[in-house]
């Protein structure tokens, strides 16, 4: 008999995901076999699973914290914003076509029975399901056809749990706001609250929580306190509220890495790994001015790549990458960040516009096209790369792909990897480019970094060309540091919250 159970939240970055991670992780501590799932995702952070289908990496990292392998049916439906206004839908793992609002609203409902067969096939295989809501339930003018709160509560007769983000300020009214919006039969559904993201002494929300259980005859499960965790976030909001804000960096010998933060910036998650290493100032800039001082610079992925590189033209940053360029400050790109780095890109599939000059600092030209790229990857970088990349020839590597784009190389450069597994099917081919000082490099490869084999050798020769001493035998694995992670995150939540509670609430719920 599978168990169930499901986390909403008062407000989209209250912790939803990260919750949902650590109760994975607690489910399989104790013995059980338990799946994550999230009907509907909004993000523009996504992986690939081995089989090559595209799902939100929120999913990804909750598998990983419950010990299983990525599976699509964990996010059936994934919605790409593309720009203020569409989104590309994924369904299944495929992309299906591009949508506004009011068009994807109208269409939800015949993705019921889509969601419905993915839900049952894992749980047929699990022994609880740990489900994810999206923003808010009170969210009441989107309620009628809602897929992915209270309507795919309603679809799985679930219990839910309510978490509400004190740090943001307001928690109580959040609460009461939220649970006052429902329908009775909807309420009756939350079984208690989570606040979450406390500072402070917790005795002092004593009298609250008397007040606030007493007015919405709802129990409050436990305070969670702020946790400075490295697990990846769901979406750029944590971007935009600062959360990868790094006042100062660690030390002074530290590597100072600026990464692009334009307006439809993808996959931010590929550069977790290097912000995670000991000897890294990771910083996300979004003006020229900021980019003084970097030791390396990051053009990370993008959803809209000719609006984003139309905004680095806007803002001068685009200037600022070439007089860094031109200052022999190295220069990488991933996916659609290596494309801005070309000579053109040719687009007509992205966005309105067609085509537009890159930043020329690669011998390369893209075009987009209308069926999207998506694999899982191996393969070892080039051995006969030359400076800066030149300790890391021959590594292995691997990573995915997710791109709409095909990218020619001309004579000034030379292929960055060579690729010998696509799907864990053996290729031949070849990724990315590379000038020939080995400056400026891009690649379609998300997750390049996660591998130490490769990005230890790049980090020791940027400490060389500081005038650094390289930093021998780290064994930096950023496999092991998720994993430490996760155990952190479980071992709060033990602490703060009434597990025994949740498990009785399930399985009350169930019978």
């Amino acid at each position: 008999m599978t168990l169930s159970l499901m986390v909403q939240g008062t407000a989209s970055d209250v912790g939803k995901s990260v919750l949902v991670a650590g109760f994975c992780r607690i489910f399989t501590q104790d013995g059980y076999r338990c799946t994550p799932f999230k009907s509907q995702n909004m993000a523009l952070n996504s992986g690939i699973t081995a089989d090559g289908k595209e799902m939100g990496r929120a999913q990804i990292f909750q598998a990983e914290a419950a010990g299983l392998a990525p599976d699509v049916r964990m996010n059936p439906i994934l919605l790409k914003p593309t720009s203020d206004r569409k989104a590309q839908v994924v369904v299944m793992g495929k992309a299906m076509c591009s949508m506004n609002a009011v068009e994807y609203h109208e269409y939800k409902p015949q993705l019921r029975q889509q969601i419905l067969l993915a839900y049952h096939g894992l749980a047929a295989e699990t022994d609880i399901m740990v489900l994810e809501g999206a923003g808010s339930p009170a969210e009441i003018n989107l309620r009628e056809r809602d897929i992915v709160n209270m309507g795919m509560a309603e679809l799985v007769d679930t219990p839910v749990i309510l978490v509400a983000d004190i740090d943001r300020g307001g928690v109580f009214a959040a609460i009461y706001g939220t649970l006052a919006l429902l329908k009775p039969e909807e309420k009756a559904r939350i079984k208690g609250v989570i606040i979450n993201k406390f500072r402070g002494d917790v005795s002092l929300l004593q009298s609250g929580i008397e007040q606030i259980e007493a007015l919405t005859q709802v129990p409050i499960l436990g305070v969670l306190p702020w946790l400075d965790l490295d697990l990846e976030d769901e979406d750029s909001v944590a971007l935009q509220v600062g959360k990868y804000d790094q006042p100062e960096p660690k030390t002074e010998a530290c590597l100072d890495i600026a990464v692009i933060q334009y307006p439809h910036i993808a996959n931010f998650t590929d550069f977790n790994a290097l912000a995670a290493q000991p000897d890294v100032y990771l910083r996300y800039v979004s003006s020229a001015s900021e980019l003084q001082g970097a030791d390396l610079i990051l053009l990370p992925g993008s959803k809209n790549t000719l609006g984003d590189l139309a905004w680095l033209k806007t803002q001068g940053i685009d200037q600022a990458i070439i007089a860094a360029r031109q200052k022999k400050v190295p220069i990488i790109g991933i996916c659609g960040g290596y494309q801005m780095l070309g000579k053109q890109i040719v687009d007509g599939v992205e966005s309105g516009l067609t085509q537009m000059a890159g930043l020329g600092l690669l011998d390369t030209e893209t075009e987009f096209a209308s069926e999207k790229q998506t694999a899982q990857i191996r393969g070892v970088v080039a051995p006969a790369l030359s400076g800066m990349l030149k300790s890391c020839g021959g590594q292995p590597i691997e990573g995915y792909e997710i791109h709409m784009g095909t990218t020619r190389l001309g004579q000034q450069v030379t292929p960055f990897a060579r690729i010998h597994l696509r799907n864990g099917e053996e290729k031949i081919e070849f990724d990315g480019a590379v000038t020939q000082d080995g400056l400026v490099m891009g690649s379609y490869l998300h997750g390049l970094f996660d591998q130490n084999t490769f990005t230890r050798p790049l980090l020791n020769q940027l400490r060389i060309r500081k005038g650094r001493v390289p930093l021998e035998n780290v064994a930096f694995d950023y496999r092991r540091h998720k994993e430490k992670q996760f155990n952190r995150l479980a071992a709060s939540m033990r602490e703060h919250l009434d597990i025994a509670r949740i498990y009785q609430l399930m399985r009350e719920h169930k019978s």
